[in-house]
């Protein structure tokens, strides 16, 4: 009895889906066309493989139907490469500039900093504390029409012997790796004019690199403090950076220069700037003679020399993001 109810039932069902179109008679159904399972190389140039002409869906073979265009736009995707409904689409997490766009971490993951424990804060400068254009636009200019007439006047004095030998031994090193541009520093005994005309060749070509190297920094720093001394130069922060400085200062926080420039530059900038000396807020200052500032062992070296308990306790503040995640590592 059970089994007859449930076969007129399914006849009922199959009647009323013939009268609405939604199957065909059996004398005039289309034969479905399947793809082949035999795949061929495209490459970009190749035109948009064609799709199958189904007349309609394997649900239904009403054609037109929204099973079946579902399945068509499913099938055009497929082929232009494109991923279906529902597919989720991987988001680039790299810039157009070659900097990877920063994230902001879902509060609930990591939680706000808890600023209440920070006992040291480190400051980067060139875009940080300073403007780029500050460094890029003065700073690097000064130091490469300056050069010249700075070695010129100091020559054989033992600071330019010691730079003259720091820029020596990095000449040796790019020439050994093969650096384009580089050019031989003669030996003291060619003369003074043959060794200027080289080293001022090589630091014009390091400036234009912008080379995070020691030689250099420190060469540039001893051209700077001529162009602070006379007041060719001046400091220049950001409006924000003064009161910062001093409010962690009235907090009893700490604060630290981290910067590529060689510790003298960096004391010249904060001693001259055009809101006077800033250099009694600070408590020090560090340089690449600690490490690069893409590598996580620097930011170990300074939590060793600031006085506090915990890495946890520094914040690091800068506009490149290579540079906070090796703080991070550390």
């Amino acid at each position: 009895m059970k089994r007859n109810v449930w076969i007129w039932r399914r006849l009922v069902l199959l009647e009323n889906r013939y009268k609405h179109g939604h199957i065909c008679a059996p004398a005039t159904r289309e034969k479905v066309q399947r793809p082949s399972t035999r795949t061929e190389k495209t490459t970009m140039a190749s035109p948009v493989p064609p799709v199958s002409q189904v007349s309609g869906c394997r649900a239904c073979c009403v054609p037109g139907c929204a099973s079946s265009q579902l399945r068509r736009r499913r099938s055009l995707k497929a082929a232009a490469g494109l991923p279906a409904a529902g597919t989720s689409i991987p988001r680039p997490r790299q810039r157009l500039d070659g900097r990877r766009r920063l994230r902001a971490s879902p509060a609930s993951a990591t939680g706000p900093p808890q600023l209440s424990s920070i006992r040291s804060v480190v400051l980067d400068i060139e875009g940080t504390t300073s403007p780029i254009s500050f460094v890029t636009d003065v700073l690097f200019p000064y130091a490469r029409d300056n050069v010249r007439k700075h070695l010129d006047a100091t020559y054989g004095s033992d600071e330019t012997n010691d730079d003259i030998a720091m820029l020596r031994a990095q000449v040796e090193q790019d020439l050994s790796e093969g650096i384009a541009g580089v050019v031989p520093v003669p030996p003291d005994e060619a003369g003074k004019d043959p060794v200027i005309d080289a080293l001022v060749a090589n630091v014009e070509a390091m400036i234009k690199a912008d080379r995070k190297i020691t030689s250099l920094k420190q060469l540039q720093g001893h051209v700077w403090r001529t162009g602070f001394e006379s007041e060719e130069i001046k400091g220049v922060v950001f409006d924000d950076v003064p009161p910062a400085l001093q409010k962690w200062h009235a907090s009893g926080i700490k604060t630290y220069i981290y910067s590529s420039g060689s510790r003298e530059a960096q004391r010249l900038i904060f001693g001259n700037t055009t809101y006077g000396d800033l250099r009694k807020y600070l408590c020090g200052f560090f340089d690449t003679t600690v490490g690069t500032k893409r590598e996580a062992r620097s930011y170990y070296e300074i939590w060793q020399s600031v006085g506090v308990d915990r890495p946890s306790q520094i914040l690091f503040l800068t506009d490149v993001y290579q540079e906070a995640a090796a703080a991070k590592a550390a």
